[in-house]
């Protein structure tokens, strides 16, 4: 039932080039922080001019299977990302801006990870990711939150997994992947790139219900995982069944027993999409496309209140113009 992200076959030098070019496109956000100023918030706005190709001389195996000189370990992401996090808190902004409102969001959110560290280990804890744009801001903000964490004295340093598809061991985070059964190639792309970036080692599942469901796929997915108790999920309160959740919910009567963690919950789509795009992450290139809601090729249209007035109709402005929580889902069918 779970599927491997890792190839059967060790790629070819263009391909680990270019898988590795892919990867480091999503860390370019987070540039090389310099020893001088650990601890102090770096600026603001960093620019991509020092890419992280050119910082890093260490050479390890992914998650993946590939060769990755020029991608940075996993501790070293987390810093990074914590001191690009911290310092858009540091920033100002009118108190009815947007920005304000992702600020206050974005504290929540950290606090929330911040109590389930000291609730559960590393090693007992998961994220469940698809590559959309709440998983994202979900991937971003856990990583931030692990760094104070990953320094106190009290770490257990055997709790960030270490799995090795090749010669060298690194640290992971587990992830957990269940896509439908007609998954879009960009999606997959993107899963792939930043599961490599952000050191996912991610367990992939393909629905087809009723054979295989959501709720078999987490049942096998703990059997195989047994130390995992709680799963960090990227839902928000505007998707469906998410009204009456928390930041904490223990999963229901017939389900597989863990946590679900919810750091999402109370974020608007504006709100989402103002963080990605003011720390610049890299997104699916689906958003761009109007997509607003990721599914799969059967049920995932562009949404029709992105269709440009006057254009064809497979013109569309891309996700972020959207405003509306309530338009999010119109081209879900």
């Amino acid at each position: 039932m779970a599927e491997s992200m890792a190839s059967e076959e060790r790629p070819s030098e263009p391909a680990i080039a270019q898988s590795i070019s892919r990867a480091l496109e999503h860390l370019r956000p987070f540039p090389p922080i310099d020893p001088a100023h650990r601890g102090v918030e770096q600026p603001s706005h960093p620019t991509s001019s020092t890419a992280p190709a050119q910082q890093n001389g260490s050479q390890a195996h992914n998650s993946n299977g590939l060769t990755s000189a020029a991608i940075p370990p996993l501790a070293t992401v987390i810093e990074r990302i914590h001191a690009r996090v911290h310092a858009f808190l540091n920033e100002s902004h009118p108190a009815d801006s947007l920005l304000a409102s992702v600020q206050k969001q974005t504290r929540i959110s950290l606090d929330v990870v911040i109590k389930s560290l000291s609730e559960y280990k590393l090693s007992e804890m998961s994220l469940s990711y698809n590559g959309g744009k709440d998983c994202l801001v979900l991937l971003i903000l856990f990583l931030a939150g692990l760094h104070p964490y990953s320094a106190h004295k009290h770490t257990d340093h055997k709790t960030i997994t270490e799995t090795s598809t090749g010669p060298a061991r690194e640290e992971v985070i587990p992830s957990i992947y269940a896509l439908p059964p007609d998954p879009f190639p960009s999606v997959e792309e993107f899963v792939v790139s930043s599961a490599q970036a952000y050191h996912l080692s991610i367990t992939k599942y393909t629905t087809s219900p009723p054979k295989t469901t959501i709720r078999t796929v987490f049942d096998d997915y703990l059997q195989r995982h047994p130390d995992i108790k709680a799963i960090f999920v990227g839902i928000r309160r505007t998707d469906p069944h998410g009204a009456k959740l928390t930041h904490f919910d223990r999963t229901d009567h017939g389900w597989p027993d863990f946590m679900r963690i919810h750091p999402m919950i109370d974020w608007h789509y504006a709100e989402i999409w103002a963080f990605i795009r003011h720390l610049d992450l890299e997104f699916c290139d689906l958003y761009r496309q109007g997509y607003t809601s990721l599914g799969g090729t059967s049920d995932t249209k562009p949404n029709p209140k992105l269709r440009k007035e006057g254009g064809s109709d497979a013109e569309y402005l891309p996700a972020y113009e959207l405003t509306e929580d309530v338009e999010e889902r119109l081209g879900r069918y």
